[in-house]
């Protein structure tokens, strides 16, 4: 089937996760941590995702700051949790210990640097960490376009090499399937379609694709190297020659490297218009990487994400 529905003029860039935020809410709010949320973008962000019934948050951090914040943007915080934490890093360490306390299921951003946020859930010690390497995914919605395009890694491994990207592949399969979009088409990016030794991505991909024919990666279908045209238009495909299943019809874009991420998905949501949410897996619980420049809708779409991703991790743990 085409990944673009005959009727497609009806989607718009907010179908997608209005459907995602509507069913998060009909399965109820999960409890997230979300840490240092000592601005109004943060807060604000938090406090939708309570009032729609995706999250029930837990507000980490300096209680002073966070409820200044409040009283300057004009929300309440009544019937909310606040768990004391005097700096960003320590918020962290209070978020995790309550992971680990069973009262959260997962992990926001609010208002601290990203890198503070995950040292603290890469760290050993943190007791986070699975035998995945951690990996983001943005899940985007494009207008016209009937389906989700989930594109990574586009914010946590810079370079990453072929293990990495074996596990950078089966996250984002793993998250595909987790949020009922079922078993996934992926495509392993480059700049061309054939092996090039002068290109590394090319070689990655051909080893990719071979690693999930010999069912080292499980639950999609795997192609590459494709080049991003061939990878989501099927007329570029047919004009290219291409057989594949993949080709043309891809709904997981993988990218070779951060920079290439980064501009993919920035060029989606500035020229495209396109809504996106963000999430991090790999990690025994998702995390949420927000910007401080996303909008309170961003902010919901990635909660919608984290509350259906967290219930599904739940559901496998039994």
């Amino acid at each position: 089937m085409n990944t673009v529905a005959p009727d497609a003029a009806q989607f718009t860039n907010r179908t997608i996760f209005d459907g995602l935020i509507a069913r998060a809410a009909a399965l109820g709010a999960v409890p997230y941590a979300i840490i240092w949320p000592c601005e109004a973008h943060a807060l604000a962000g938090a406090l939708q995702a309570a009032e729609r019934g995706i999250l029930v948050p837990v507000l980490v951090g300096d209680s002073t700051l966070i409820s200044t914040a409040a009283h300057e943007a004009g929300l309440s915080l009544a019937g909310h949790r606040i768990v004391e934490a005097a700096t960003p890093a320590l918020a962290v360490k209070r978020g995790i210990e309550l992971v680990h306390g069973g009262e959260v299921h997962g992990l926001a951003k609010g208002s601290l640097h990203t890198d503070t946020l995950m040292h603290g859930v890469v760290a050993q010690e943190s007791g986070l960490r699975t035998g995945r390497r951690m990996s983001h995914v943005f899940v985007m919605a494009v207008a016209r376009r009937s389906e989700p395009v989930f594109i990574t890694d586009a914010a946590i491994n810079i370079t990453p090499d072929l293990t990495t990207k074996q596990h950078i592949v089966q996250n984002a399969i793993d998250l595909h399937q987790a949020l009922g979009f079922g078993a996934p088409r992926v495509a392993i990016l480059s700049a061309v379609e054939t092996l090039n030794p002068k290109i590394q991505g090319t070689l990655d991909a051909a080893c990719l694709s071979k690693m999930a024919e010999r069912g080292e990666i499980t639950g999609g279908l795997i192609d590459g190297p494709l080049a991003l045209d061939g990878a989501v238009d099927p007329t570029a495909a047919k004009i290219k020659n291409l057989t594949s299943p993949v080709a043309g019809r891809a709904q997981i874009l993988v990218v070779p490297d951060l920079e290439a991420g980064n501009i993919v998905v920035k060029a989606l949501s500035f020229l495209g218009q396109a809504s996106s949410g963000g999430i991090v897996l790999g990690a025994s619980v998702p995390v949420l990487l927000t910007s401080r420049a996303d909008s309170i809708e961003a902010r919901l779409d990635s909660a919608a994400l984290g509350a259906l991703y967290a219930r599904a991790l739940k559901e496998q743990a039994g």
